[in-house]
């Protein structure tokens, strides 16, 4: 009888646990799907906070934390108000350090690093470059370090590049064999699960062919 009620009890557990992960599979892919598909600041905002309720209420996840980061980002570049950056941008670390906390030495949450540096060096471009600008660098050459495979710290660097004066190394023309890296890296990279970040390709298409 004893045994009987463990295996009961086991199978149970087996079960709660299995429900638990198709919830939060399921969570995360509808909320993945809405941030693509968004396409105003509000809607963004309603991703992050989504996000944000995935990961309270999941405590292990690092991939929710990761996303309410990015969807924050993406929120401050959609509301395009540098006298809000500061604040928006704050908030997008909050939600990384809390990944980074579940997550360790990741080249996808060093790179999120240097695009909220990016947000902050937004609020004013002259002054701001040298603290900012150096942020950029080294977060992204992070990434590439943490994981050659990944494409998106070479789209990150690609569109700096491309927005940059050309009389201090920027420009398309500059960017240009950096947007071929990215790309290659595109065909080529595999997320480690559907929920993994694998987003990018699209958008490094649209800044290479605005660029040229």
């Amino acid at each position: 009888m004893k045994k009987i009620l463990l295996a009961i009890l086991f199978v149970n557990i087996v079960f709660a646990v299995s429900a638990q992960s198709e919830r939060y599979t399921g969570a995360m892919a509808k909320n993945l799907q809405a941030m693509g598909e968004a396409k105003t600041a509000d809607a963004m905002l309603d991703v992050v906070n989504a996000f944000e309720r995935i990961g309270n209420a999941e405590k292990t996840q690092w991939l929710p934390y990761y996303y309410a980061a990015v969807a924050q980002v993406w929120h401050a570049f959609m509301v395009n108000d540098p006298k809000q950056n500061d604040v928006l941008g704050d908030k997008a670390t909050a939600f990384l350090a809390k990944a980074e906390e579940l997550e360790k030495n990741n080249s996808e949450i060093a790179l999120v690093k240097a695009m909220i540096a990016t947000v902050k060096m937004m609020v004013d471009p002259m002054s701001r470059y040298m603290q900012y600008g150096a942020i950029i660098a080294e977060n992204t050459a992070l990434s590439k370090k943490l994981d050659p495979n990944n494409p998106r710290p070479y789209m990150w660097e690609a569109q700096g590049i491309s927005r940059t004066p050309e009389q201090f190394g920027g420009g398309c023309g500059n960017a240009k064999p950096v947007f071929e890296e990215a790309t290659k890296r595109f065909e080529t990279f595999k997320p480690a699960s559907v929920l993994h970040p694998n987003w990018g390709k699209e958008q490094n298409a649209q800044a290479y062919a605005a660029c040229k």
